[in-house]
């Protein structure tokens, strides 16, 4: 992909512009100021705008952009149900997730768990999610970014890895939340718009010049295979990755993407996640926090056009590559004019920066919080707080940067990102939902079902190996419930006094709130309908 010096000039002026905001948020308050709820929450100040534009800007990545894309390239648009069934998960969280964590005014997701149920329990969960935050989401964030970088611009996957980490470090490991969410803000801005203007040229060039809605028709009429929202087994074959083939009824088996295990992965990610949910802890009040996951459900309608829609043009133009996942970067080499390529590529540096950041932030946040002050230093001043977070984030950057040269193997990295958190998810999303809402659930059942969604999991992939990983977390999922059930009937009202009272009140919302909300569904529904 040749870069002329515009190009050049475009990428140097965002990078400059993310870094010099970063670093200005950052230094506008004394370190020696600077708290624990400064750092890992942004002084819970932030506006609704800024933490929709934060939750899309952490969200999307080089695992969408790229992974997506790739999955666009190989399945085709019913890869779009993980972001449109996330714009309705988003306004579930919004009303029932998201005033118990605040009235508990809470940094983490494991504080919640031990307020819930006991100290072992918030242990466990926070070692799992430091796991996989950093073996799995940090390493595959960093991995697909560099291949990006790689495809379009030759650069060598190390020297990617590490400047990508460098550039999100620059400015998010001193700055903390605060820092991460306002140029967020910015980065959502360059992710939508290049994302947009590179979908617009690939579409105008399949319609020979004709624009893009010409482009999405003549879509329609050369792929139409690629168009549907529900897959049947045995209709579609896609790489695996291993040189052979596998049916796509595997990632997305039919109408369980709809009832099934994807309402697990999204309710555990949109509402259990911290790397998700830290936003909204941030936020100035309830309302606003509601606001800005509506605002967040109106882009997820929109990010499929930018990172599914060029995956399936790049089939339907007969794309010569070697891997799905090589789909975008081919898109952005062949059709993105010389000018516009660099702020393609900015669209694209932005999705993984701001990702690799917040990721970095919420490691610190459960390693400091959950970790560090409970076990290695009680007494530890806020100023200390601060800075082991700031370690925290640097360790678990290298440790990433080190271990994502071993994913070059995979064929749909999106897809193998969605199996692994998989293993977590189930179990997780059990003991917050029975945490919320049964109240004689236990400690000891929690427990069970942390360890069991592991040990479930592992025994499904390996005894049925072609049961779909969806329709897998979907099982697992319930089995941890019933687990959570079995002890609670064995053991009564042990943990009784730690349930939570729920109120309807809680669930109160504003009328901008349900305004935005049925307007989500309406557009849902009009998808759904067009495509099933």
């Amino acid at each position: 992909m040749k870069f002329e010096t515009i190009d050049y000039i475009v990428f140097a002026a965002y990078a400059l512009l993310i870094v010099s905001l970063g670093l200005w948020v950052s230094f506008r308050k004394r370190d020696s100021e600077t708290n624990s709820g400064d750092y890992f929450l942004a002084g819970r100040a932030l506006p609704w705008w800024a933490i929709g534009a934060s939750l899309i800007a952490s969200n999307i990545s080089a695992e969408q952009f790229i992974g997506m894309s790739g999955s666009g390239f190989a399945i085709g648009l019913g890869i779009a149900s993980y972001e449109w069934m996330a714009a309705l998960t988003l306004i579930l969280v919004a009303v029932f997730f998201l005033p118990i964590f605040l009235e508990k005014k809470i940094f983490t997701m494991p504080q919640f768990l031990e307020s819930r149920y006991d100290k072992r329990v918030k242990t466990v969960m926070a070692g799992f999610w430091l796991l996989v935050f950093v073996f799995v989401n940090l390493t595959s964030i960093i991995y697909l970014g560099a291949l990006a970088m790689y495809n379009i611009m030759g650069v060598p996957m190390l020297y990617a890895m590490i400047g990508l980490a460098f550039f999100a470090a620059l400015y998010s490991i001193y700055g903390g939340l605060k820092a991460v969410a306002w140029t967020d803000v910015v980065q959502v801005v360059f992710l939508v718009g290049g994302g947009l203007i590179t979908t617009y040229f690939a579409l105008d060039h399949l319609s020979d010049g004709q624009g893009f809605i010409a482009g999405f028709k003549a879509l329609l009429q050369k792929a139409p295979q690629k168009f549907d929202m529900i897959l049947e087994k045995g209709t579609l074959m896609i790489p695996d990755g291993k040189g052979g083939l596998k049916d796509a009824y595997l990632d997305l088996p039919g109408i369980s993407v709809l009832i099934g295990g994807m309402w697990v992965a999204n309710l555990y990610y949109w509402g259990c996640n911290q790397y998700i949910i830290q936003r909204a802890l941030a936020a100035k009040s309830i309302k606003e926090a509601q606001n800005g996951l509506v605002f967040a459900a109106y882009l997820k309608l929109l990010i499929p056009l930018i990172v599914v829609i060029p995956g399936i043009v790049a089939f339907a133009l007969n794309a010569d590559i070697a891997k799905s996942d090589e789909a975008y970067p081919w898109l952005l080499h062949n059709f993105v004019p010389t000018g516009v390529k660099g702020l393609a590529f900015a669209a694209l540096v932005a999705a993984i920066v701001s990702s690799l950041a917040s990721m970095m932030n919420s490691v610190s946040t459960i390693f400091t919080m959950d970790i560090y002050r409970e076990y290695i230093d009680k007494k530890a001043s806020e100023h200390k707080l601060v800075t082991v977070g700031r370690l925290a984030s640097l360790t678990a950057l290298i440790i990433a940067v080190i271990i994502a040269p071993q994913l070059s193997t995979l064929d749909q990295a999106f897809q193998y990102i969605q199996e692994f958190t998989g293993f977590v998810s189930p179990g997780a999303l059990a003991i917050f939902l029975a945490g919320f809402f049964y109240k004689k659930a236990t400690a000891n059942g929690a427990l069970a079902a942390a360890i069991g969604t592991f040990v479930f999991s592992l025994l499904f992939k390996v005894f049925m190996p072609t049961l779909p990983f969806m329709d897998r977390m979907g099982i697992v999922f319930l089995l941890s419930m019933l687990l959570i059930w079995i002890f609670a009937r064995i053991e009564g009202n042990k943990n009784h006094e730690k349930a939570i009272t729920i109120s309807f009140d809680m669930f109160k919302t504003s009328k901008a709130f349900v305004i935005g909300s049925i307007g989500v569904i309406v557009i849902l529904i009009f998808f759904y309908t067009i495509w099933w």
